[in-house]
């Protein structure tokens, strides 16, 4: 996959998965237990660990292609 396509998954994913966020802050998520859950526990790890992967992926990337080097 290129890496261009990438970024622009996951750009779009954490894009997506932010308005159920945006929801349990502004409107009536919050009061529903099962949705409440799904956002703390579903929807906001995935949103920090993509936002996360698109700030500091590329120095991620070279850390374990140095690894996999020196194992080998």
């Amino acid at each position: 996959m290129k890496a261009s396509v990438e970024r622009k998954i996951i750009r779009w994913l954490h894009i997506i998965l932010s308005i159920p966020i945006l929801g349990y802050i502004y409107g009536p998520v919050a009061s529903n237990p099962p949705a409440a859950n799904a956002v703390r526990w579903v929807f906001l790890p995935v949103v920090v660990l993509s936002g996360f992967w698109m700030w500091k992926g590329h120095w991620l990337r070279k850390k374990l292609g140095r690894r996999k080097q020196l194992a080998t």
